[in-house]
């Protein structure tokens, strides 16, 4: 019953076959080997055009590498209040960036409100120079409350930093389960709605280490080599990481194992509703799941063997819980077992 996070899952077997059929013989190393740019070329036929595609081995590494490659002097990157980039990576955008800064931006569901977008940028006069200057807008797909970007809000959020001059990053830490709950394609979710760069997220999903930054205009991708290897991300066997994404990509097994996770997260949705012990917090889609559940009812569930996280209740919703409850994160994987759903509900109160 380990509900803590997808990042505690293993590798899948295919993506262990695949490094171990790459570990004899010798390849080109620094990402020249076939290998590379096979997974490469693949990267162009999963988003329909010809893209950029550097492998790292951290989602924090590609998120921070993706804003060093369009950063200004005095550099802001607007994101949610509660994105992962703002919250969860210890500085690292800063660190990489050499100082820029992740400026808060408010919205209902973990998502920027456009209306909240524009009033903020508003803020920064060009002519202001003690203020710096934007460079680029970070969304999440899904965000950190497991909520997922509609494509209208998308495209309203695009209009917005293009009509500015400003790069759009998208933060896909689990991108397959984003594209897994609806009915888009890759590049619908991205380029085609005005998506500039990709942190394009495998290891939550059945990888060992295996992220990869999608650059959709590749002629703005042409300092990104030297950045890369002054973040410490260019491996020399850059081959074993093309090899896990090599069997993540093929024959759909990255979408198939996202949409495990996702359906697991459905069955948690559908106990807590019919839950008199808890409920959710908030509508998801992916496979994050924010229950409030009361804090006897939790410690007596981690008694019985549930591992989950206690989270921080968002900004401006301090009103959900009650006396004596507590905000819980529950997140599936593609390892996750319909047995370990059933047992966390029947100890919470709620299976047959």
């Amino acid at each position: 019953m380990n509900f803590a996070s997808d990042n505690w899952s293993g590798a899948h077997p295919a993506i262990n076959e695949s490094i171990a059929r790459e570990s004899a013989g010798m390849a080109a190393a620094y990402g020249a080997s076939a290998l590379d740019k096979a997974v490469e070329k693949r990267f162009d036929e999963l988003f329909e055009r010809k893209v950029a595609v550097f492998f790292v081995g951290t989602g924090t590494a590609a998120n921070a590498l993706a804003f060093a490659s369009v950063n200004r002097p005095g550099g802001v990157v607007m994101c949610h209040r509660e994105a992962h980039v703002i919250e969860d990576e210890c500085g690292a955008p800063e660190f990489f960036t050499h100082g820029a800064r992740m400026a808060p931006v408010d919205g209902a569901d973990g998502k920027i409100d456009p209306l909240n977008l524009e009033r903020e940028l508003s803020r920064f006069k060009p002519d202001f120079v003690h203020a710096g200057q934007p460079m680029a807008v970070s969304i999440s797909q899904p965000g950190e409350a497991g909520t997922l970007y509609s494509r209208s809000e998308v495209e309203a959020i695009a209009a917005i930093t293009h009509a500015r001059g400003l790069t759009l990053h998208m933060d896909g830490a689990r991108f397959a389960n984003a594209l897994s709950a609806t009915d888009m394609s890759p590049a619908e979710m991205t380029w085609k709605l005005g998506v500039d760069i990709l942190s394009f997220g495998a290891t939550k999903n059945g990888c060992w280490c295996a992220e990869a930054i999608v650059v959709f205009d590749p002629e703005k991708a042409s300092q990104f080599p030297y950045i890369r290897k002054r973040g410490a991300q260019l491996f020399s066997k850059t081959r074993f990481v093309a090899a896990q994404l090599t069997a993540y990509l093929e024959d759909g097994l990255w979408l198939r194992l996202a949409a495990h996770s996702n359906r697991m997260a459905d069955h948690l949705r559908d106990g807590l509703d019919a839950s008199d012990n808890a409920r959710q917090a908030w509508p998801t889609k992916s496979n994050e799941v924010f229950a409030i559940i009361g804090r006897t009812k939790a410690e007596a569930l981690r008694a019985a063997g549930a591992v989950f996280y206690d989270w921080n209740v968002p900004h401006g919703m301090h009103e959900i819980l009650r006396e004596g409850e507590m905000l819980a994160r529950l997140v599936t994987s593609w390892s996750t077992e319909q047995t370990d759903v059933e047992e966390f509900l029947r100890n919470l109160g709620t299976a047959d």
